[in-house]
């Protein structure tokens, strides 16, 4: 497994039924969807392969029934897979000891589910704290490392509170200082923000980025909203009836959707805040006017560009040399799928 690689799912299948490993043998572990169907079994996650590289937000997404928490609780082993093979940092997961399973839980995965599950009866540095005290570690340790995360979400000043004295919001924040109080190598997050309204959603996603650059997590995240994913994702996988029918970055998603299912998800998107200059850019010209950088998104240089009579040039950030060259006809194309005069 290449270093970088923290967790790797090879042919996962989750069928739920009378007997699954046995209807998956009888139909050699690749049963057809007419075939689960017909034996009244439902395939939950299907043959679904892929990778999470470490430091990056993995977003999983789909249409509610397209098996995206069943693949994250399958991951997690909160619902052993029927078969495949799943790996963490080159370990066996399906091979884990009960003992070995907790305590990966405990001290390598963070969890955070919809549902905030704070204890109602404990205030915001119990709620942090409680993991830890799970763990064993002693009060004075546990009470130090939980403010430390009450105030990188930045809640210092509230840690006598109790839930119910809390917005929405702000208990969406004690929920990640918790799950981040046992300093876990893997988040795992699954529709963290779908119970808040949108504006303070849009909070939320803007505190997530700010939290990632400052902790760097390898993170695996569920979501049903495209424009939520485009803004946090590194890479995105798109489910459909339990398989994996796309995973690339959001600029290969917007550019180049493997199907009509995926395009469909992808219409709405923010292009001119996915798309980059270097995706779209053509040939350099001599007559270039300007320059902008094959990196920027073209949000960020639409008005440079549309405003230009002559094409602008495309340069690379490392080299400093001119790689192409772009005009206000492919951006409006990009931006608004039509031809500006």
């Amino acid at each position: 497994m290449p270093a970088d690689v923290q967790i790797k799912c090879r042919n996962l299948w989750k069928v739920f039924g009378a007997d699954p490993k046995g209807f998956l043998r009888r139909h050699n572990g690749a049963p057809t969807a007419e075939a689960l169907a017909d034996e009244g079994y439902i395939g939950a996650v299907q043959d679904v392969s892929f990778d999470v590289h470490q430091g990056e937000i993995l977003i999983i997404m789909g249409l509610s029934g397209s098996g995206k928490s069943t693949l994250i609780r399958c991951i997690t082993r909160l619902n052993d897979p029927t078969s495949g093979e799943m790996e963490y940092e080159g370990r066996d997961l399906l091979k884990l000891s009960e003992k070995e399973l907790i305590d990966l839980r405990r001290h390598k995965f963070g969890m955070v589910f919809q549902n905030f599950g704070l204890l109602p009866h404990r205030d915001v540095l119990e709620n942090v704290a409680f993991p830890l005290e799970v763990q064993g570690i002693s009060k004075a340790d546990r009470v130090e490392r939980a403010k430390a995360m009450i105030d990188l979400v930045g809640l210092g000043g509230r840690e006598s509170y109790f839930p119910r004295e809390l917005s929405g919001g702000q208990q969406q924040r004690v929920g990640n200082a918790r799950s981040l109080a046992v300093e876990p190598d893997i988040w795992f997050l699954d529709e963290p923000f779908s119970a808040l309204d949108p504006l303070i959603r849009a909070e939320m996603q803007d505190e997530f980025i700010r939290l990632q650059s400052l902790l760097h997590k390898t993170i695996v995240f569920i979501t049903h909203d495209f424009e939520e994913a485009t803004k946090l994702a590194d890479r995105i996988g798109i489910m459909k009836d339990g398989r994996m029918v796309q995973l690339a970055t959001p600029e290969e998603l917007v550019l180049n959707p493997a199907d009509d299912y995926v395009a469909e998800f992808a219409k709405n998107a923010p292009r001119e805040r996915i798309v980059s200059v270097g995706a779209i850019m053509q040939p350099a010209t001599d007559s270039a006017s300007g320059t902008v950088s094959s990196t920027a998104k073209i949000g960020s240089v639409a008005e440079q560009v549309l405003t230009s009579e002559h094409p602008v040039a495309v340069v690379d950030e490392a080299s400093g040399n001119v790689v192409g060259s772009i005009d206000r006809h492919n951006v409006a194309t990009s931006i608004f799928g039509t031809r500006a005069a």
